[in-house]
């Protein structure tokens, strides 16, 4: 395996969202496989072009053991990434990376499958999500996806689906059938969750009056980063539907960026009673604390327009929560309709509020049961021990990659 490896990440703590925790969790899984784990972040915190080393445990426990660099961004993306490379070739002339990892396919896995070949060392990029969706329409963005892809030593995904899109925009469909495996074939490496931080128990009353919450209130919660493409729109409908029958109210469990703040305004000039029951609590860097807001939730909800595997879903199943989800990206993979939880169509997502008023009628045992499903499901499956278990098989491929290299 390599003994020293460079991880590219566009997001790393402190900075916020489900795309920073993943690759701080990632680094700290590698730092445990490999020697030594440097990581490079870009970051708006510093001035622009300004490096600052520290320990990345610092920055997020889950990444004890490896170093972080963080690098200040300019205004111009372009000029970030040009300077990036001479940052680059300095920690390689320092450090004399085995391999390089891209959290992300752009900009981290192109600028890694880029200073790979460079550098003469392989490189593995990550598929986290949308980023394939959303590179894959405008024509220079799919240019620069397509290279990226057919470049990179090995190739990852959070889930089959992402890994079925990568295939064909890379020409290996063939790969698609059962059983079938070769060099190129994307390994699977889902986002996993610790089961000893997420674990269900008995809501706190302390904190349901803290927050607000009226006794006869259901709780509807979201975790992560309020956005657009978690399909905030149909929550916000969805709340409104729900309390035409019932009081309840929406536990946003993170954040919401200011546009959709914005909405929440203009959504109170139509319902201003709804509007008044969406609780936000702001960023929660403890997951204990994450946890405790997550075992109020009647109904946990992640109706996006698509995704990857997002963290917040595996953290709330956990939890033993009742989890509603879109059909998005893996969450079909991780949620057993009916059983573990519940999917519904992203074309049906305007039928958000009568699936979840459904699912409020359900028992006190029903739910139970669900919940006891859900946790199983995510400490089968989706777990740290089978995370480092998918990454020991990519350092072997990188190993791979490398010896050819090596005998030229």
């Amino acid at each position: 395996m390599p003994k020293r490896m460079l991880v590219i990440a566009e997001r790393f703590p402190p900075d916020v969202g489900g795309l920073a925790r993943s690759g701080a969790r990632i680094a700290g899984a590698l730092s445990r496989l490999c020697d030594e784990i440097d990581v490079l972040a870009w970051t708006r915190t510093l001035p622009p072009g300004v490096l600052e080393t520290s320990p990345a445990g610092d920055a997020d426990p889950s990444a004890s053991g490896a170093t972080l660099h963080l690098l200040g961004l300019y205004a111009n993306q372009d000029l970030s990434l040009m300077h990036t490379q001479n940052v680059l070739e300095w920690l390689q002339s320092e450090r004399r990376y085995d391999a390089v990892w891209g959290h992300y396919l752009f900009p981290a896995g192109f600028v890694a499958t880029f200073f790979g070949g460079l550098s003469g060392i392989p490189a593995a990029v990550s598929a986290r999500g949308n980023d394939v969706d959303r590179l894959m329409f405008p024509p220079g963005d799919f240019a620069r996806l397509q290279w990226t892809l057919e470049q990179a030593d090995v190739l990852t995904a959070v889930s089959e689906n992402l890994a079925a899109k990568m295939k064909v925009l890379t020409g290996r469909r063939a790969a698609l059938a059962p059983g079938a495996r070769g060099p190129r074939e994307v390994e699977i490496v889902h986002n996993a969750v610790r089961p000893e931080l997420f674990f269900p128990g008995e809501p706190s009353r302390g904190l349901r009056e803290r927050l607000g919450i009226a006794d006869e209130e259901a709780v509807l919660a979201f975790s992560g980063e309020l956005r657009h493409k978690k399909g905030f729109p149909f929550l916000l409908e969805a709340l409104s539907e729900v309390r035409r029958v019932r009081p309840a109210c929406l536990l946003v469990i993170g954040e919401a960026r200011p546009r959709e703040r914005e909405h929440i305004a203009e959504f109170e000039s139509h319902d201003r009673d709804a509007a008044r029951r969406i609780i936000i609590t702001g960023q929660l860097d403890d997951p204990n604390d994450v946890a405790l807001h997550l075992r109020l939730a009647d109904v946990f909800l992640m109706p996006s327009l698509w995704d990857g595997l997002p963290n917040a879903l595996l953290e709330a199943m956990a939890t033993g929560c009742v989890v509603l989800a879109s059909d998005a990206g893996g969450m079909p993979e991780v949620i057993e309709h009916g059983e573990s939880g519940f999917v519904v169509p992203r074309a049906q997502l305007h039928r958000l509020g009568e699936a979840i008023r459904e699912l409020l009628s359900l028992s006190h045992e029903r739910r139970a049961e669900i919940g006891r499903a859900a946790r199983e499901r995510v400490r089968s499956e989706f777990s740290p021990e089978s995370e480092a278990d998918a990454l020991r098989t990519v350092l072997s491929r990188l190993d791979e990659a490398a010896a050819p290299a090596s005998r030229r």
